[in-house]
């Protein structure tokens, strides 16, 4: 009799709804007055107070018309046997009301107020006792910038200035973040450790599109939870546009530049009940021009020569990029995905170099002239998945996540050198390799009381490479290359990391602390498959604890203090000890002897936030680092004369403080500024006599969007560099070999630099379709200009790429919500049970 009693509640709810005339979206529906134009899912469990689920229960979300004082049903189902429900395409911001009613059970009535897109409601009890749920608010609006004590998360998913350009364009425009021409990234002088969506990743950031990115998650003092390698620099975590809501959605682009590059790439979101499905692809045509001069003084030989080396370097090559995601909602809480990508990249390089020599004798000055010609072919092909599972309990906040990732890649180069210094020379270069990467993790989240949680994770990093790079020269006797075996350079290595770690977090009133201690081992180990030479090292455990302290002092005001130690390992073409003389002027080297450096930092935070979405968070830190990794200009006279040799060494250590203050202001509805300044000092202790000074330097972003009439935006950002120390630590966290072009050793420092982008965005079609226009580096000053000097040299050396770079991008959004693709709905309620 209950099951028919309840059956009778499910009609009663279907006629009220085909009852209620225009459907949600039209008067008075999710788009008509009282809502803000967004969407709200919601979802729970009933039970009773036996823990037991409640079937057929009815649940219906009605809205609130306070001027009238009248209810309006928008949704209505059924409890399936599992006693969940799920209600979808709700207004947000509008006074809405729940209403359950189960026979033999008391009715809840609460109102609702949402805010956000998901709300777990929890295990709602159905008992006799009348019981009423608190009211729901849920914040959900998206501000450019978002920042929080451990972490500033930029909104960049609508930046004009980065349209149809790549994840480096991106982070140009966030604040902290600075990158070089060579898209090199630090964050506060040093160079941070780069994951996609919460995981490392063997992507770099310039085979990202910057359409794909949703946000940027800046970390400057990582919790025990991260992985404590990469320095003392901290994390970007670079998180990519996901949808889940019903129905189906997705975009075209397509644009240009002015140097011939050109884009094009598709998304597409489907969601039919308990399956999602996103997928995009993405085409890059490569296009892009650098200059560069160097001019140097080699005190080391006799007679001193001064060199003068100006090079032109055209790069042409594509880029595609795909990725394909399944999420399946196997209940309410409990959520399965497989995620995927692929990438092909190929290019071709030309680089002509043009030198000029003066040799100062007792007798004279003798000048010479020469040339060196480079074409160079490369190939790049990833891929990579990732299986995950996540689960939410009904105790709220309680979760556990575990994934299972896999990242591999293949490379192929072929270059040939002709060189022209008093007589030609011909040298050919055939390289390729690949690289496997496996990544096991699990944490689980565990709210022990209603003000403590306790957070655990183990994870597992595995890693194996192999490399092949062998050297010829060509016999004008044989008309022939042949293999010169001494500069060959073919190797393998492995890697593993192992990690746990175990996080309390508490508060006592306005007091709340977080205290974390992760544990790691490592290992790795190198073969030269040529000499049978092994090169390596097992580290045993380190401990890497982090503190976070609290104070809520009012008035929108926050004090926080953190204390966090990490280490930067080695990477994979530091540690290969080959020489590279391709280029005569730059020959680089590793150094297998190189040992893991270790960093403590400390960061004292001062959070206050104004009414209208104006924000202000200054900090002051120091950081302190042991067996410093950094690039050094050393001699070499095993081959009977003298050569200056681009490596690295373990530096005595180094230091880095500074204050910065970043700022978020609404300075009217159409105007936002978002201000970032960092003055900091750092310095390298080598060692030696020429150990690097202390500097102060400063640097600088401004970042302002103005709506304009018409539908126009104007988007404008700006950058300053001072005068600064090369930055303290030159391991680039990304796959590749070193790029020790522009010399970058400890001894030196970096010219002051600015640069101006300019973007216009225009909507047609209700906001479906825009064409962004963006004008980068508009008066071509961000030069890379460095000076460096030794006991064996003095050099300064500046590089420009693709100056005034002028992009045009066209996009079109569509999309229906809550449509069925594979069939026809005649009402809006459903039986979840069937």
């Amino acid at each position: 009799m209950k099951k028919m009693l309840n059956f009778l509640c499910a009609l009663l709810v279907s006629s009220l709804l085909k009852a209620q005339g225009p459907p949600p979206g039209g008067p008075g529906g999710i788009n008509g007055p009282g809502g803000t134009g967004g969407t709200a899912h919601v979802y729970g469990k009933l039970v009773d107070s036996t823990g037991k689920a409640v079937v057929n229960a009815s649940v219906m979300i009605l809205k609130v018309d306070d001027a009238r004082h009248k209810n309006t049903l928008l949704k209505g189902l059924v409890t399936k046997s599992s006693g969940e429900f799920s209600v979808e395409d709700l207004p947000l911001n509008a006074h809405l009301k729940l209403s359950i009613t189960a026979v033999g059970y008391s009715p809840i009535s609460q109102d609702l107020t949402l805010k956000a897109a998901d709300k777990d409601l929890g295990d709602l009890v159905l008992n006799p006792a009348a019981k009423e749920l608190k009211e729901v608010v849920i914040t959900a609006t998206k501000p450019t910038m978002t920042l929080d004590m451990d972490k500033k998360v930029f909104n960049v998913s609508k930046d004009i200035v980065s349209a149809g350009g790549t994840g480096l364009d991106v982070l140009k425009n966030v604040p902290s973040v600075n990158v070089d021409i060579d898209g090199n990234v630090s964050l506060r002088g040093a160079s941070p450790q780069l994951m996609v969506d919460g995981k490392p990743t063997t992507l770099t950031l310039d085979e990202i599109p910057a359409d794909a990115i949703e946000s940027v998650e800046v970390i400057t003092n990582p919790s025990a939870k991260y992985d404590a390698s990469g320095g003392g620099a901290g994390i970007l975590n670079i998180v990519l546009k996901k949808n889940r809501k019903q129905g189906y959605n997705g975009s075209v682009r397509a644009g240009g530049d002015r140097y011939g590059g050109a884009q094009a790439g598709a998304s597409l979101n489907v969601r039919e009940n308990k399956i999602n499905v996103s997928a995009d692809i993405n085409y890059r045509r490569i296009s892009d021009r650098t200059t560069s001069s160097t001019q140097r003084t080699d005190l080391s030989t006799t007679p001193t020569t001064f060199i003068d080396q100006s090079e032109l370097d055209t790069n042409k090559g594509y880029l595609l990029f795909g990725r394909l995601g399944v999420d399946y909602f196997i209940s309410n809480r409990t959520t399965l995905s497989l995620t995927g990508f692929m990438m092909h990249h190929g290019a071709t390089t030309t680089s002509n170099i043009q030198m000029n020599t003066d040799s100062l004798y007792s007798t004279g000055k003798v000048s010479g002239t020469g040339w060196e010609t480079i074409d160079a072919a490369h190939t790049f092909n990833g891929r990579g998945g990732t299986l995950g599972i996540k689960h939410l309990f009904p105790k709220d906040k309680e979760e556990w996540t575990a994934d299972a990732s896999y990242f591999s890649g293949n490379a192929t180069s072929n270059s040939l050198y002709t060189t022209e210094l008093g007589s030609t020379t011909l040298q050919k270069i055939e390289g390729g390799g690949n690289d496997h990467n496996i990544i096991l993790q699990s944490d689980y989240t565990d709210p022990l009381g209603k003000k403590t949680t306790l957070e655990t994770g183990v994870r597992a990093a595995l890693q194996s490479r192999l490399n092949i790079n062998n050297n010829y020269t060509y016999n004008p006797d044989s008309s022939a290359y042949e293999l010169v075996p001494a500069a060959a350079s073919n190797y393998k290595s492995r890697s593993n990391v192992y990690a746990a770690y175990a996080i309390l977090s508490s508060s006592i009133n306005n007091f709340s602390y977080k205290i974390g201690l992760r544990a790691e081992s490592s290992n790795y180990h190198g073969t030269l498959l040529n000499s049978g030479q092994s090169f390596g090292n097992t580290y045993p455990i380190s401990l890497f604890p982090s503190l976070f302290f609290s104070q809520k002092l009012g008035n929108g005001q926050e004090l926080q203090l953190s204390y966090t130690r990490r280490v930067n390992r080695p990477n994979f073409f530091q540690l290969i000890p080959y020489t590279d003389s391709s280029n005569k002027l730059n020959i680089t080297r590793g150094n297998p002897n190189l040992v893991p450096e270790f960093t403590q930092s400390l960061e004292l935070s001062y959070l206050k936030s104004f009414p209208g979405n104006n924000t202000i968070l200054g900090s002051i830190y120091y950081k302190y680092t042991d067996h410093l990794i950094t690039g050094y200009i050393e001699e070499d006279t095993t081959a009977g004369s003298t050569t200056l040799i681009n490596t690295y060494i373990n530096a005595e250590s180094s230091y880095q403080m500074g204050a910065e203050v970043t700022a978020q202001n609404t300075i009217t509805p159409w105007w936002d500024v978002s201000t970032n300044v960092n003055l900091y000092n750092s310095k390298i202790n080598t060692g030696s006599a020429l150990a690097q000074q202390a500097l102060w330097s400063w640097f600088g972003k401004v970042n302002t969007n103005i709506k304009l009439p018409s539908s126009f935006t104007l988007q404008v950002s700006g950058l300053y560099q001072s005068k600064t120390n090369l930055p303290v630590n030159s391991n680039q966290n990304q796959p590749g070999p070193p790029n020790m072009q522009s010399q970058s050793a400890s001894q030196g420092y970096i010219k002051p630099f600015y640069e101006v982008d300019l973007g216009v965005k225009k909507t047609f079609l209700s906001g479906k379709l825009a064409a962004t226009l963006s004008f980068d580096d508009i008066f071509r000053s961000h030069k890379q200009d460095q000076y460096t000097y030794s006991t064996y040299l003095v050099q300064e050396y500046d590089r420009l790429r693709d100056p005034q770079m002028l992009r045009l991008n066209l996009s079109y959004n569509f999309g229906k919500v809550d449509a069925s693709l594979f069939k026809r709905r005649n009402n809006n309620v459903s039986s979840e049970g069937e």
